[in-house]
Parts: structure tokens; C-alpha cells; sequence
């Protein structure tokens, strides 16, 4: 009798025992599922904002970006629909340099077409800062972000916004003294683009699921130190071609491998003080731009041989020779872009070149998470 009560009394606990063990799991699932959610997102984002980066990129070489004159946060996101909407649009563009010294005469249909391409950049703006925060208050609701995620994504999304007012502040450059935006404006615009891509991946990558297989342990301090140097140096990169842009020194020297027929041209440092050849002298922003690009290549190819030697975590060894073909692919179109540049950058060339950038920012961003958190 005592021994039936016993066994009835511990035949429920043997049914939930099976249940408090799945539960653990559940959880894991649950958040391995919430975390997919949240990494889905901003990889989206980080496809937004690369294609954001091709687009400026093409408003700057279609030489679009004073067609739109004024800051409109929000009624700007509403196009000319109407006939007196468009003449009023163009007659404030007529009053600026770029129009009086440059495309004096213009038709109305050509300004149509520069317009379209700025507004389509700052509709991609605005689409950008819907699609971060409406996602990110809903998570945040939900409770589905990580511990400590929350004040990341917040901080961005702030740098989102102070993205915009750079955009401005660049725009506004070119609106009086000048026929187009400075190029120290224009680097720092593209330089935060590039900073809000990488906080992204490297959240997004954060949130991806490591498997418990054995990894091998002999990288050295240099290889982590050298992946540092590398995305650092990608970075700097991007403000030398930057300067470049601004500066229409992709219209000159139009050789390689010398600049017409010299290593070092002439009138390097021909400005005074030394620095201001830094960004306004075009031999100078050639030369730098082409001399850190060969150091970059340098050092992701003979990163990516040390990786393999030392065979490694395989997963390191690819993100490392992953690196090393973005860059000489990279390379690659910029010789051609320069080759092929006779008075005009071809747009496609010039959009694949910036958006290799990208590409390179990316994978460097991806090499170095992987380097410096998974090894």
C-alpha cells in the first residue's frame, strides 16, 4: 500500500522531469530565433546602406547633388508634382554658382534628371532612418534584444541622424562660393557612411551562432595587430579616394603604373603650408591614394599567406584570403577607372569602384571580428 503511494506520488515527477529538461532548450531556441530575427534585420540594413553608398556615389558623378538647394527633413521627402513646383525647384537652382558657371542654359528636362538622382539619395536617407528605428522600438519592446545591444543600435541610429546633418552641411558648401561641395566635407560624409555599414556587420556578426568544433590556437599578437592595420588603413583609404573625388584628381594623371612617366611627379608639395597639398593639391591626392592602396594590398596578401602557414581556425584563414581578392579586385578597378577616365569618370566603372570600396570595408571588418572575437 505504502509502496503504490510512493510510485503514484513520484509518477508526475517523472512526467515533468522530461519537460523541465526541454525547457532549457526551448529558451535556447527561442533565443537563437530572436537573435536570427535581429541579425536579418541589420544585414538589411547594411544592404540599404551599400546601396545608399552606390547612389551618392552616382549623384556625385552625374554632378547632382546642389540640384536640391534647400533641407527639408520632412516636406522634403515630397517630390515637384506639379509643373510651378518644378519651375519654382529650378529657379532656386539657377541662383547658385554651379548653375551660373557651369550648366548656364540648362533645360528644364536635364534639371529633372540631376534632381531626381539627390532626391533619390535623400529618400534613401529617410528610408534608411525608417527602416533602423521602427524595427528597433518594436525589439526593444519585445525584449528580444541582447543585454547591452540596446544603447549599440541606439548610438548608431543617433549617427544615422547626424549623417543627415553632415549630408547638409556638405551640400551647403557648394551653394555659394563654389561650383560643387568641399572635399573635406564630402570625405567626412562618406567616412560616416562607411563607420554606420561597419557598426552594423559587426552587431549583425555578433549576433551569428558559433558551433562548439575544436579550433586550433597559434594565431600571434602581430596577425591580430596586422588585421587592425588593415581595416584602419581601408579606412583612411576611403577618405583619400574621398579627397580624390572631390577633388577631380581622378581626371588627371590618366597612366599607370607611373604618373605620366614619373614615380613621383612633379609639384608634389608644391603649396605652401605642406599640408594644404594633403587635399587641394591633386598630384599629391593622387600620389597618396595610390601609395596606400599598394600598401594595403601588400599587407592583405601577406596577411592572408601568414593566416595559411599557420594553418589556422579555417573560418580565419578564408575571412583573411577573403580580404586579400576584395582588395586586388579592388585594385583592379581603380587602375582601370583611372586607365579609362579621359575628361569623364565612366559611371559604371566609378560605381563599381565605390562600391568595391564597400565591399572591401566589409570584408575587413568581417576578417578583423573574426580575428579578434572568435579566435
Amino acid at each position: 500500500m505504502g509502496t503504490s503511494r510512493v510510485q503514484a506520488a513520484a509518477a508526475p515527477q517523472a512526467r515533468r522531469a522530461p519537460q523541465a529538461r526541454r525547457a532549457p532548450e526551448v529558451l535556447a531556441a527561442s533565443g537563437a530565433g530572436r537573435d536570427g530575427a535581429v541579425a536579418l534585420w541589420l544585414w538589411s540594413i547594411a544592404v540599404i546602406v551599400f546601396l545608399m553608398i552606390l547612389v551618392g556615389g552616382a549623384t556625385r558623378l552625374t554632378d547632382s547633388g546642389l540640384s536640391i538647394t534647400e533641407w527639408q527633413p520632412l516636406l522634403g521627402a515630397i517630390p515637384p508634382l506639379s509643373e510651378a513646383d518644378w519651375q519654382a525647384a529650378f529657379a532656386k537652382y539657377r541662383e547658385i554658382p554651379e548653375y551660373k558657371l557651369v550648366n548656364k542654359g540648362m533645360s528644364l528636362e536635364a534639371f529633372k534628371a540631376i534632381f531626381w538622382w539627390e532626391w533619390g539619395h535623400r529618400f534613401l536617407g529617410r528610408l534608411i532612418g525608417l527602416a533602423f528605428a521602427v524595427p528597433l522600438a518594436a525589439f526593444w519592446a519585445l525584449g528580444w534584444l541582447r543585454a547591452g545591444l540596446a544603447p549599440k543600435l541606439a548610438g548608431v541610429f543617433l549617427l544615422g541622424g547626424l549623417q543627415g546633418a553632415i549630408g547638409w552641411y556638405m551640400v551647403k558648401s557648394g551653394l555659394v562660393d563654389r561650383v560643387d561641395v568641399s572635399q573635406y566635407r564630402l570625405a567626412l560624409h562618406l567616412t560616416i557612411a562607411f563607420l554606420i555599414l561597419g557598426a552594423v556587420v559587426w552587431l549583425a556578426l555578433g549576433l551569428a551562432r558559433v558551433d562548439g568544433a575544436v579550433r586550433l590556437r597559434t594565431l600571434t599578437a602581430g596577425q591580430r595587430r596586422t588585421a587592425v592595420a588593415l581595416a584602419a588603413l581601408v579606412l583612411a583609404q576611403v577618405v583619400l579616394g574621398a579627397l580624390v573625388a572631390g577633388t577631380k584628381a581622378g581626371l588627371t594623371y590618366n597612366t599607370w603604373p607611373l604618373m605620366d612617366g614619373r614615380l613621383v611627379p612633379d609639384g608634389l608639395l608644391a603649396m605652401s603650408p605642406w599640408y594644404a597639398n594633403l587635399g587641394e593639391n591633386v598630384a599629391t591626392i593622387q600620389f597618396n591614394h595610390r601609395m596606400v592602396a599598394y600598401l594595403v594590398l601588400a599587407l592583405a596578401v601577406w596577411h592572408a599567406l601568414s593566416l595559411w602557414r599557420t594553418q589556422d581556425d579555417e573560418r580565419i584563414v578564408r575571412s583573411g584570403a577573403a580580404l586579400a581578392a576584395a582588395v586586388l579586385a579592388q585594385a583592379a578597378l581603380g587602375i582601370a577607372t583611372l586607365l579609362m577616365a579621359q575628361g569623364q569618370i565612366p559611371i559604371g566603372l566609378g560605381l563599381a569602384h565605390q562600391g568595391g570600396g564597400a565591399v572591401v570595408w566589409v570584408a575587413a571588418v568581417w576578417h578583423l571580428y573574426r580575428i579578434t572575437t572568435e579566435a
